[in-house]
């Protein structure tokens, strides 16, 4: 093993402080209280009112001279510098065929060395310098990200932008990541809650579109090197991206530093947003088999957009009913005073470019799985019936304004705010006026929007877990899986874990090996 010289551990233990958000390092000192200073009980305690002014976005933007938009928020608690590109396109631009081939490329921008340096060598570069780089992507992005030393930025920038410029896609590496993928995929059916969130989005957005899509055999077999460039040509380019730099620099410094960087960089036309989804949910009943001794279950519906006007209103429902932990009504009944699961939830996401959706999801042994359901449906039904109390609702309106300064609460997540927005074209006066918006909820507002968009008759449920134990119910015959749809189920197949195909009963899986050099 390599033995790190003590500067380099220096260096590299400035960057996990920085990786890890620590803005500033104090020593603890312990003080003596003067006298009659602490209140005698805690109730005495006066607390001052949370005074927060929102960031604007304007004063951290900058646009260099080809157009590509800069967030800088300088930083000069610690000799770091952080860079985030924001690219748009995520997993919504996978070819249909081809299901997690942007997120294989963006795992092999990094991994993949690039055009004149082997990935090993790569490595050692970015070891030596103690510099952090990393990309990923979820559904509608891809972020790559840098973490230096502020002494090293000139050289860890040359390497950074060389690697999204002109990755190698080195085929041993593509050959491994491949490999690495293939066995994940092997075990997909091992966890019954892997089952759960795959069969729920095939009924939640429709078998063809992206985001019930998953890789199969077939689809990492077709993961090539020209498939990856493709990728790599339409995402990483000027034309589609948004930048953010935090930590010690000068601001015009950095900003030729960035122009200089970006010279020459071929800028393209930005992605599309991604498609809506054609299918709608159809209410009912569906059941996957799996022999586990607790049946697995999410609840739920199509819900609605991010900039929806009820957005708030319902988001804050949501933390009454199942979205708060152990305060929810959801928690307190399903667990606290039932004992039927360790955990239960509900959560409202909403999309930006289409509806969203609401779920519950739970687990529990499976002869209770009929009651800890009907409690569920029978809460939601009841924020429907009745108002909420006037505590669950100031309680809920407090949580949501006295966290909301977290969104801002380091330079990178207040400039990742930003980006965010600016990508999804959000109305810039939203964070500005979240909280008097908060504060001027009502239950009225409340009731109407659990009407308008939490109808139990309108949602399906998904129970994973075996049937014949799950459908007759407790022993107390307080529920069974005959009190919803009116018993009528659907029973969906198991499916090969590589293939995806239906599993027929007693079929073995498919047992499947890349070929070589792929």
């Amino acid at each position: 093993m390599t033995q790190l010289s003590p500067a380099v551990l220096v260096r590299r233990f400035i960057a996990v402080l920085a990786f890890m958000g620590v803005s500033s390092w104090h020593p603890i000192r312990a003080e003596e209280p003067p006298a009659g200073a602490l209140p005698a009980r805690p109730e005495e305690i006066i607390f001052a009112p949370l005074d927060f002014k929102v960031p604007e976005a304007k004063q951290f933007r900058r646009t260099l001279a080809d157009g590509t938009v800069v967030y800088v928020a300088p930083s000069h608690e610690f000799p770091l510098v952080k860079i985030s590109i924001t690219f748009k396109g995520g997993a919504s631009l996978d070819p249909a065929d081809v299901p997690g081939l942007v997120a294989m490329t963006a795992r092999m921008v990094r991994e993949g060395g690039t055009e004149t340096a082997k990935p090993a060598e790569f490595d050692e570069q970015l070891d030596f310098l103690a510099t952090e780089m990393g990309v990923g992507s979820n559904d509608a992005f891809t972020t790559a990200g840098m973490n230096c030393l502020s002494s090293n930025l000139d050289e860890s920038l040359g390497l950074f932008v060389g690697m999204l410029r002109k990755p190698g896609f080195d085929a041993g590496r593509l050959g491994t990541s491949k490999a690495r993928l293939m066995e994940a995929l092997k075990q997909r059916n091992d966890d019954a809650s892997s089952i759960l969130s795959r069969e729920w989005k095939r009924l939640l957005w429709g078998t063809d579109h992206f985001e019930s899509r998953e890789p199969t055999d077939t689809s990492v077999a077709a993961m090539t090197t020209d498939r990856l460039r493709e990728v790599h040509s339409r995402i990483y380019h000027p034309g589609n991206m948004i930048v953010s730099v935090t930590g010690d620099f000068d601001e015009k410094e950095m900003l030729a530093k960035l122009e200089k960087a970006f010279a020459g960089w071929k800028k393209g036309p930005a992605v599309p947003d991604p498609a809506a989804p054609t299918a709608e949910l159809a209410p009912g009943l569906y059941h996957v088999p799996k022999d586990i001794p607790q049946g697995k279950v999410v609840i739920g519906m199509r819900s609605i957009k991010r900039d929806d006007p009820d957005a708030i209103p319902l988001l804050i429902l949501n933390d009454i009913l199942g979205g708060s932990g152990f305060t929810s009504r959801i928690m307190q009944q399903v667990r606290s005073n039932e004992g039927l699961a360790y955990s239960a939830a509900s959560a409202v996401v909403p999309k930006v470019s289409y509806p969203g959706q609401f779920q519950a999801r739970f687990e529990s042994k499976n002869p209770t799985v009929a009651l800890a359901t009907k409690i569920i449906l029978d809460l939601v039904q009841g924020v429907r019936d009745e108002q909420v109390t006037y505590e669950e609702l100031e309680t809920a309106k407090l949580a949501a304004i006295e966290t909301f300064p977290r969104q801002f609460e380091s330079k990178p997540a207040m400039l990742r705010v930003f980006v965010d927005d600016e990508w999804t074209k959000r109305d810039p006066a939203f964070w500005q006026t979240f909280r008097d918006k908060v504060s001027a909820v009502t239950r009225e507002d409340l009731q109407r929007v659990a009407r308008k968009h939490l109808d139990p008759a309108k949602m399906a449920i998904l129970v994973v877990g075996d049937w014949d134990e799950i459908a007759k119910g407790d022993l107390g015959k307080r529920a069974s899986m005959d009190d919803f749809f009116g018993g009528k189920v659907t029973h969906l197949p198991l499916r090969d874990p590589l293939t995806l195909e239906v599993l027929t009963e007693g079929a073995e899986p498919a047992e499947k090996t890349l070929p070589a050099g792929n």
